[in-house]
């Protein structure tokens, strides 16, 4: 058999779009189901708690700024009570700042994978953001328990969660997969990042309310 220099397969770029189109999503939908439980178990794999952990962190956290904040500084809830003030702003914030941090490493955390085999790299990364939703749904339940308990009723402005939720997801898939592509270049992103999002947290009002003369 004659042996030539020329290769019989030529993979190259697709020159017609730029980016990638949802057909290629839904053909790997369910790589993406199988990497966002991989991530769900893997992070309390050997853990006594397991996903307890999802409540007793944003739980721990209510109650350190409820009493630094709302028993030693003083800060005003706007007549809700500030522990469930503080955990209602905590665990949104919380579900943001796991998928941006988990997502930012995710390239760097399945390298081997990459080097395998052929699929959308956005899968990645979006599958560190959807095991946070997760999280955030186990977290809701403690949500919910604290608003009976102290009594807050359910109001028409919960309408809007859904809404609310795919705007966290989408800005934290985006500033999650800036910092993943960035942090193949430069590793210093994965020390910078969680100093980041400390920094943000403090800058947004997350423990504090927004004042009147800014909410527009």
């Amino acid at each position: 058999m004659e042996i030539t220099d020329e290769p019989l397969f030529v993979v190259d770029a697709d020159k017609t779009s730029i980016g990638l189109s949802p057909k290629d999503l839904w053909a790997h939908r369910e790589l993406l189901y199988f990497l966002t439980w991989r991530d769900v178990k893997v992070r309390y794999k050997q853990t006594l708690l397991g996903a307890t952990w999802a409540l007793l962190q944003p739980l721990l956290l209510m109650l350190i700024f409820t009493f630094v904040f709302g028993r030693l500084v003083g800060v005003k809830s706007e007549g809700v009570p500030y522990p469930l003030f503080a955990y209602a702003g905590l665990l949104p914030w919380m579900f943001f700042t796991n998928a941006v941090t988990n997502s930012g490493n995710s390239l760097i955390g399945n390298a081997n994978l990459i080097k395998k085999v052929y699929f959308p790299r956005i899968i990645i990364p979006t599958a560190a953001v959807a095991a946070g939703l997760v999280e955030l749904g186990i977290g809701f339940l403690l949500l919910i328990v604290l608003m009976f308990y102290y009594g807050v009723g359910l109001q028409l402005s919960l309408l809007l969660l859904p809404l609310l939720i795919v705007l966290v997801a989408v800005l934290a898939l985006g500033v999650g997969m800036w910092m993943s592509a960035l942090n193949v270049k430069y590793r210093d992103v994965r020390y910078a990042l969680p100093f980041l999002m400390q920094v943000w947290l403090f800058a947004s009002p997350v423990i504090y309310p927004v004042p009147e003369r800014w909410r527009w």
